[in-house]
Order: C-alpha cells, then sequence, then structure tokens
C-alpha cells in the first residue's frame, strides 16, 4: 500500500483525495493529516482513515482535537512548526494542498527527505520553482501536478519530443466574469465567490474571477515543464471540458478531455504511473455539443497581463506578486478594497519593491514578508 500523508485535508482538494482514498482503500494508507482551522473535519476525517498523526495549525483548537480522539492511538500536534516537523518524515507520496505561500516550506521539507509530491499548491512554485525543482532533482522526487491543467499537460508532454514543442495551452474557464458586462468595481463578495464550473475555498474562487490563478498557473507551467516562456498560451474555454493541450510542429495538437471534476486529476497524480477506476461522470461530448475558445481579453483581466510581465523578470518578482495577491484578496474578503482594486496592490507592490535576484529559501520568504507588509498599507 501506498503511504500518503495530506496537506489542507479539510479544503476542497483535501476532501476529494480522501473520497477517491475511500474508493480505493486497498491501494493507500493515510499516514498524515494537516489542517488549518477545520478541526470538526478534521476529527471526522482521523475517526474514518486512522492516520499515525495529525496537525492542526490552529493551536487553539488543540484541545477540542485531544478531547476527540484521546481513545485512539493518533498522534496529535498543533502550530505551524509541527507542521514543519512532520513533512520531514518520509512517505510514499505527499498530497500538498495548503493554500498559499505557506504551503511552500512543508512541501520543501518532503521533498528533501525524498517523498514524491503531488502538487496542488501553486505558490510553491509560483514563489520558489527554481529552488523546489532543483532539490527534487537531486533528491530523485517527482512532482505530479494535481491542477486540472497541469495535469492534463502532464498527461500529454511527450518527452521525447521536446523539439517539436510548439506551444502548450492552459485553458481558463473564465469564471463568473468573463462575458459579465458588470463594472468590476460594483461586484460583490458573493458573486466573486460564485464560480460557474468549480466549487473551491474562497481564495482560489477570488483567483480564478480576476483570472489570477490562470497567470499564477502560466508560472507554474514554466516550471514544471521544461518549455520556454513564450510557449505558453492560454485560452479561455468556458465548458471546462479541454483542460489542456500540447501543438507540435507536425501539425498535431494532443488535449486532455474530461468533466470538470477534481478527482480526475487527483486520482492520475496518486495512483501515478498507473490509471485507476473512479466513481465519475461520464463524459458525453454529444449532449455538451459545443466546445468554445476565447482569447483573453488582458484590458479586462489586468491579473494576465501582470503575471506574462513577472515571469519576463523572474527574480524576486514572483514572490511579491504571489504575496501581495494573497493580502490584496483577504482585504477585498474583509471589504476593505473593491473587487477592481485587487490587481492594482498587486501592481502598486510589484513597483515599491526594487528587482532582485534570489539566492535562497531565506530571501524568498523575506520577500514574502515584505511585500505583504507593504501591500497591506497600499491605498487604491
Amino acid at each position: 500500500m501506498k503511504s500518503i500523508a495530506v496537506l489542507g485535508s479539510t479544503g476542497s482538494i483535501g476532501k476529494s483525495t480522501l473520497n477517491v482514498i475511500r474508493n480505493n482503500a486497498c491501494k493507500f494508507k493515510i499516514k498524515l493529516l494537516v489542517a488549518g482551522n477545520d478541526y470538526q473535519t478534521l476529527i471526522l476525517q482521523a475517526l474514518e482513515f486512522n492516520p499515525e498523526i495529525i496537525v492542526i495549525e490552529n493551536t487553539a483548537f488543540l484541545p477540542e482535537l485531544k478531547t476527540a480522539l484521546q481513545s485512539t492511538k493518533i498522534k496529535v500536534l498543533g502550530g505551524f512548526e509541527a507542521i514543519l516537523e512532520v513533512t520531514k518524515i518520509k512517505y510514499d507520496l505527499m498530497v500538498s494542498a495548503i493554500v498559499g505561500s505557506a504551503g511552500m516550506l512543508p512541501t520543501l521539507n518532503a521533498i528533501r527527505v525524498g517523498t514524491n509530491i503531488a502538487l496542488a499548491n501553486k505558490e510553491s512554485l509560483v514563489c520558489a520553482g527554481e529552488f523546489l525543482m532543483a532539490e527534487a532533482k537531486k533528491n530523485n522526487v517527482m512532482i505530479i501536478p494535481v491542477d486540472s491543467e497541469h495535469n492534463a499537460i502532464f498527461q500529454i508532454f511527450e518527452n521525447d519530443n521536446l523539439s517539436l514543442i510548439e506551444e502548450v495551452v492552459l485553458t481558463a474557464s473564465g469564471g463568473p466574469f468573463f462575458n459579465s458586462p458588470k463594472n468590476f468595481a460594483d461586484i460583490s463578495i458573493a458573486e466573486a465567490l460564485k464560480h460557474p464550473k468549480w466549487q473551491m475555498g474562497a481564495k482560489i474562487s477570488i483567483d480564478s474571477a480576476t483570472m489570477m490563478n490562470k497567470g499564477l498557473e502560466m508560472i507554474e507551467a514554466f516550471h514544471l515543464f521544461p518549455i520556454a516562456k513564450k510557449q505558453i498560451k492560454i485560452l479561455v474555454h468556458p465548458q471546462s471540458i479541454i483542460h489542456g493541450m500540447v501543438n507540435y510542429e507536425d501539425g498535431s495538437s494532443l488535449a486532455m478531455m474530461s468533466v470538470p471534476d477534481m478527482q480526475i486529476p487527483i486520482a492520475f497524480a496518486i495512483n501515478f504511473p498507473h490509471r485507476m477506476k473512479i466513481k465519475h461522470q461520464k463524459l458525453d461530448l454529444c449532449a455538451i455539443k459545443n466546445l468554445e475558445f476565447f482569447e483573453v481579453d488582458e484590458k479586462k483581466f489586468l491579473a494576465i497581463k501582470i503575471c506574462r510581465q513577472v515571469l519576463e523578470s523572474e527574480g524576486n518578482a514572483p514572490v511579491i506578486l504571489n504575496a501581495s495577491n494573497e493580502i490584496a484578496v483577504d482585504r477585498f474578503l474583509k471589504s476593505q478594497i473593491t473587487f477592481d482594486k485587487i490587481p492594482l496592490v498587486v501592481l502598486e507592490t510589484l513597483n515599491k519593491i526594487p528587482f532582485k535576484k534570489l539566492e535562497s529559501i531565506d530571501e524568498v520568504l523575506s520577500n514574502d514578508k515584505m511585500a505583504r507588509q507593504i501591500a497591506q498599507k497600499i491605498s487604491v
């Protein structure tokens, strides 16, 4: 049985992962579950899957967890330092699904001890892709993408034909506002959280609405695959059936298709290199009838333009981009800024911090901290 650690087990990716494992219990053994605040869900997961260790980042909920699980042999820990320690234990696979840059150091720890990674935490590669990929190569660790778009590319990417790859295409649903005539300044929190295709957490839902998520995925793709920056293209595909394409210079275009269900890429990632049977909705192209594709309007979705510029800059720019976006999204969710100001906070933060080539993870962390402090104070 493959030993599995799930970081972010109470989030949407974590829950989907456990559902896949629940229906394939003979293949996997859950050894570690890590959550942020949702201790009630974590208790239920712990009782069902009986891991060796669970960690809740918010130590305020540690007493409730210990009381609920006192009759078990499960080791119950709390705090971010505990997360860093348990990720130094080697597992066959770690599902990295902590939201935001907080997932970077735990993912790095796991790579360093030789744990293969099913990566749903794109921010780790956005902020420290050069360092994480180098460590993965050094420790012979596989990083298998879980995001539906990168997972699609991973499935159809032909390493034997690198010289003949013309471009890699990441598709985007366009979020709730692709065809909306509504003024972005008037968009409510509830409207921005209502994604037309996917059920996701608050942060990624807002990122999808601004299309910042797709920009971050563009940077992630550059680190995951041996391609040039100019070879990464984004197409809006509202039906979310084709998740990614690779176009070759011989005129062939390979596409990965499925219904929008995160269990499909998760199942592929956690059981790689073998596929496995899961419960899923059948793809019925006759019922769908039409598949549409559109270019991105970068004036309307400024985040895409910003991310392209950041990808070209590299250095500390991706760290600043990610950190300031996390703060801007949080400020929007707290009604401190309007929806249209999210990319402007990011842009202003990028303008305030001088470009610098990063030499270490410590420099990544210091730039992340600086960007957050600046983004919190920006008035737009």
